[in-house]
């Protein structure tokens, strides 16, 4: 079973009689729910996942003084709670998990994630804060929200960026992929610096992918599920499949004999490398012609940034 469902039961099953009969005072101020660090919260949990931080648990999120006047009461009664259920022990804790889990501040939840204590309001604000964070405070489920400050702060994230943020970042990021994949990786791989090509190409596969979900308007979770969360967009989620393709080629032979002046000017069709980066882009191209974000049909990224400036 998926930790973000078992959650919700263990809530359901427990968590809310615990709340409404012995805290009806606190219930109308708090919301419940599991969000946050964790694969479980993203919903990318598997067998692997069970090893740690798993089990029936959830949180309760409380404003300050809310949180200052109960919340350890309330931890004490949560954590009496029965640990088995559903034919699930109690949730293993690593020391890096503390946390995650029962009681906490709802002020602070979201400041040790956004790194800020509000919601951001100004662009540079916006930019200030690391998008995997974003996708960290908005993921998983919240279960019950009486007061619904917890979800109102939520909702304003889940709003997404401001559209000059939203092109500031398609542009750095599409800076970056050109950069990496469509110029550096070629002129590593004639050099023979066959390390420098493949950071290069991580490269190109990290800030193509955020590129994806920037198209499709939704926070990239950090590197360990960026690729994973994929197969959930609705845009451009076949450049997921494409980019696991990279790994089938070695583009060794196609380079061997390259002189300083070889592909100069064109593209080595010989990597096949080469020509799924060039697919990859040309998907992504053609989404910005989709939106309205350029009319250019040229393949290199680099190329359509001016006409995404031009959109701020």
């Amino acid at each position: 079973m998926k930790g973000l469902e078992l959650a919700e039961k263990y809530y359901e099953t427990y968590g809310r009689q615990m709340l409404e009969e012995r805290f009806p005072q606190v219930i109308g101020r708090a919301a419940m729910g599991l969000v946050g660090q964790g694969s479980e919260c993203f919903g990318f949990d598997d067998e692997i996942s069970t090893d740690h931080d798993y089990g029936p648990s959830f949180c309760i999120w409380l404003p300050r003084e809310t949180y200052r006047k109960y919340g350890e009461e309330i931890q004490r009664a949560y954590e009496a709670l029965p640990q088995e259920f559903m034919g699930f022990s109690g949730r293993v804790v690593q020391e890096q998990g503390q946390g995650r889990v029962g009681v906490l501040c709802l002020e602070d939840f979201y400041a040790g994630i956004l790194g800020c204590d509000k919601i951001p309001e100004t662009s540079q604000e916006w930019l200030d804060v690391n998008e995997e964070n974003l996708a960290t405070a908005t993921n998983g489920k919240v279960f019950e929200d009486r007061f619904g400050v917890f979800t109102s702060v939520r909702d304003s994230l889940l709003h997404y960026y401001p559209r000059e943020v939203w092109i500031r970042r398609l542009v750095q990021c599409m800076a970056k992929a050109a950069q990496a994949g469509q110029y550096n990786y070629a002129r590593a791989m004639k050099r023979g610096e066959r390390i420098a090509a493949e950071l290069a190409l991580t490269e190109f596969i990290r800030e193509s992918m955020k590129v994806v979900y920037l198209l499709n308007q939704k926070y990239a979770p950090y590197d360990k599920w960026i690729h994973r969360g994929m197969k959930g967009l609705s845009v451009g989620a076949e450049i997921g499949d494409m980019l696991n393709l990279l790994y089938t080629v070695d583009p060794a032979e196609a380079w061997e004999g390259v002189s300083a002046d070889d592909y100069v000017y064109h593209l080595n069709t010989n990597d096949g490398r080469v020509l799924i980066i060039e697919a990859v882009c040309n998907i992504i191209v053609q989404e910005l012609n989709a939106q309205g974000l350029s009319d250019g049909q040229d393949n290199f990224l680099q190329n359509h940034l001016p006409a995404l400036l031009g959109k701020l």
